[in-house]
């Protein structure tokens, strides 16, 4: 199985052999428990004060042969404010369904929110997602607009690209000019979400993966939706973004020859 190798004016300049690991089947379960896996270790813990609805003198009095027993008084038998307290007075207080009582199962901050999944089925998943990014099919079904074969591979000197002017062209020179365009959309969420920080819903573009730190990875932060990726960071999470296997990405030659060794 080989791809072709573009220069940055879009011309093919040889091939290459593809690795192993694009021969992999499509398993979109495993990659769906992994991507949901990696989104738990951003979670921060939360819970609520474990006093809250405690800090009352509220008590219960409910043996029947008692002196204060509730019992025989015409009212339920659940913790009361005693005393001389005004218009307080056998108040139900502390119980989860009293007015100000206690929350009966509240979030607690020791709970275990991070995922864990077992090493040769996280790497199941990532070798399935790195095979998908080659299958046109899904890669069609995640709305990447592109033309031509998968995957895409750059020569190397695309690593040293250091101007976003010049990896727009790159690109536009290949046929993902649309790709940059649909990246671009930026539209208002619905619901809540505005009011909590998250008010424009970005789409995900093309995904560069370089075999080294290079000029490339900053000169790309300019461009809406690409990112870039050192192939030793590979995850499944940036290969399918929100679970859905398929996103549309650029190889550089070098990287490809680093694949080799994760599909033996």
């Amino acid at each position: 199985m080989k791809a072709n190798v573009y220069s940055l004016d879009g011309k093919i300049v040889g091939d290459v052999d593809l690795p192993k690991v694009f021969e992999f089947p499509y398993r979109p379960d495993v990659i769906k428990r992994a991507v949901l896996a990696i989104q738990t270790e951003s979670y921060q813990p939360y819970g609520s004060d474990p006093m809250a609805g405690k800090r009352t003198s509220a008590h219960y009095h409910g043996s029947r042969h008692y002196r204060w027993t509730m019992m025989n008084k015409e009212m339920s038998r659940m913790p009361r404010i005693h005393g001389k307290v005004g218009y307080l007075g056998w108040t139900a207080r502390f119980a989860p369904h009293a007015v100000k009582g206690r929350r009966a199962h509240p979030p607690k901050v020791e709970k275990v929110i991070v995922e864990k999944v077992n090493k040769k089925e996280k790497r199941l998943a990532l070798k399935s997602a790195i095979a998908s990014v080659a299958n046109k099919d899904l890669v069609a079904k995640r709305g990447h607009k592109f033309g031509g074969e998968l995957p895409i591979v750059f020569d190397d000197a695309f690593e040293n690209v250091s101007k976003s002017k010049d990896v727009y062209n790159a690109f536009k020179k290949i046929g993902l000019d649309n790709e940059i365009e649909r990246a671009k959309v930026k539209k208002i969420r619905a619901g809540r979400g505005k009011m909590r920080g998250r008010v424009y819903k970005k789409k995900k573009g093309p995904l560069v993966v370089v075999s080294k730190k290079c000029p490339l990875t900053k000169a790309a932060k300019n461009i809406s939706g690409v990112d870039v990726i050192d192939v030793k960071n590979l995850n499944v999470k940036v290969l399918a973004p929100g679970t859905h296997a398929g996103r549309l990405t650029v190889f550089t030659k070098s990287a490809i020859e680093k694949l080799k060794s994760l599909g033996e």
